[in-house]
């Protein structure tokens, strides 16, 4: 984490950057279910598909964290 508060610009950046990986990860999450439901399913591209669903995932979770501000204790 960053020791200086986010400036407004960086703080528009992140909320961009997360909208589009949420959206990135929904549509994942969508043909990975299509894929599932209409055989014949191809398990190297699920994998693969699955694989970078965790990833954004992931990411999305730190961009939340960073517009949390620190909280002293």
């Amino acid at each position: 984490m960053s020791l200086h508060p986010l400036t407004d610009t960086e703080i528009s950046d992140i909320h961009a950057q997360l909208h589009e990986l949420q959206v990135e990860h929904r549509d994942l999450d969508l043909v990975i279910t299509h894929l599932i439901e209409n055989p014949p399913p191809e398990d190297l591209l699920i994998r693969r598909l699955k694989k970078r669903k965790l990833l954004l995932k992931d990411r999305i979770i730190q961009l939340e964290e960073m517009l949390v501000p620190d909280i002293p204790a």
